[in-house]
């Protein structure tokens, strides 16, 4: 059994009952759909056999998806050396070999995990970078939702000290949430108030801490110097702090979205990548791009503004959204 026929007979129900995660999925990337499904069907509906012309217009429609060229170019080679090897000529055929070889490029590139796992004693330090305008504070605040609703104990750490309105930003969900914070004076030292949150993270039991950092990306080793700087001080009161380092990229950014990634994989250790705004975009393929090119797993994606839309990553969720269409 292909993938495709996998996905089908896992979500597609005769009763047509799936479950909200699913159903998550599949309307958060819709638009995504309608740009890579939709473009696949059609280019196979044009072809009675394949040819160098498909392979040249499969190859397109992964660019435009935003899948990446390195990655692109990988799996056109893989499913044109299997076609040759087997001899298959037919296109729906070759699309099922391309879906297989999109599945097996994500994870053969290591370990595919999602949720936080939590320290057995003392808080368990979250790192949370990416740049400006990516949805930095509303996944925090989404995160601590969702945590808290696991029955954990939560608190944010507003080391963001240089963003205007961002320490009022967080503080705003705080309240909302009903958490404590920690925030520092407008332009204090990140590394500090970073001190001061852990440290009452752990005088008060805390479970998670979530701390923000300033998304600022000019000068690479300033960035460097300032998270080495916070990462250091946490370990004086937390072993091995922080624990996790997510990056949260915008997907609707597309390639810059995978620049930012690369760059903020060169000057910090990342443990996972938090994707927003994936059903705002048609170029859901950034994922598979972003795995590409870190090999670091994709733990959550946004689908939806709603506090509960930021769903943990699952690969065959995430194919079934986007490579088949409810007309199948």
């Amino acid at each position: 059994m292909g993938l495709i026929a996998f996905l089908k007979s896992k979500f597609q129900k005769k009763d047509k009952q799936i479950d909200p995660s699913t159903e998550k999925y599949e309307q958060g990337l819709a638009k995504s759909r309608k740009n890579f499904s939709s473009k696949l069907n059609n280019l196979s509906n044009r072809y009675k056999s394949v040819n160098q012309d498909y392979f040249d217009e499969l190859e397109q429609i992964l660019i435009e998806s935003d899948v990446g060229i390195s990655f692109t170019l990988q799996i056109i080679d893989e499913v044109l050396e299997k076609s040759k090897e087997e001899g298959i000529t037919d296109p729906k055929t070759i699309n099922e070999l391309l879906v297989d070889r999109m599945f097996l490029g994500y994870a053969s590139k290591g370990d595919v995990v999602n949720e936080i796992n939590f320290r057995e004693e003392g808080p368990t330090v979250l790192l949370v970078v990416g740049v400006n305008g990516v949805g930095k504070t509303t996944t925090i605040a989404k995160l601590a939702y969702r945590y808290i609703n696991q029955g954990k104990k939560v608190m944010l750490v507003a080391a963001d000290t240089f963003r205007a309105g961002a320490k009022e930003q967080l503080t705003i969900w705080a309240e909302r949430l009903g958490i404590d914070i920690v925030t520092g004076k407008e332009n204090a030292d990140p590394a500090s108030v970073a001190y001061d949150g852990v440290k009452k993270a752990k005088e008060n039991n805390i479970d998670l801490v979530i701390v923000d950092t300033a998304g600022r990306l000019q000068t690479k080793q300033n960035l460097m110097d300032e998270l080495s700087k916070i990462k250091r001080v946490m370990s004086k009161e937390v072993p091995d702090a922080p624990h996790e380092t997510f990056l949260i990229i915008d997907a609707t950014t597309g390639q810059n979205g995978v620049v930012q990634a690369k760059a903020f994989a060169e000057v910090t250790p990342l443990t996972g990548v938090v994707i927003t705004k994936m059903d705002g975009t048609s170029k859901g393929g950034i994922i598979l791009a972003i795995r590409d090119e870190l090999s670091v797993p994709v733990r959550f994606i946004g689908l939806g503004e709603k506090m509960n839309d930021l769903e943990e990553f699952d690969l065959d969720k995430y194919l079934y959204g986007l490579c088949i269409s409810n007309e199948e």
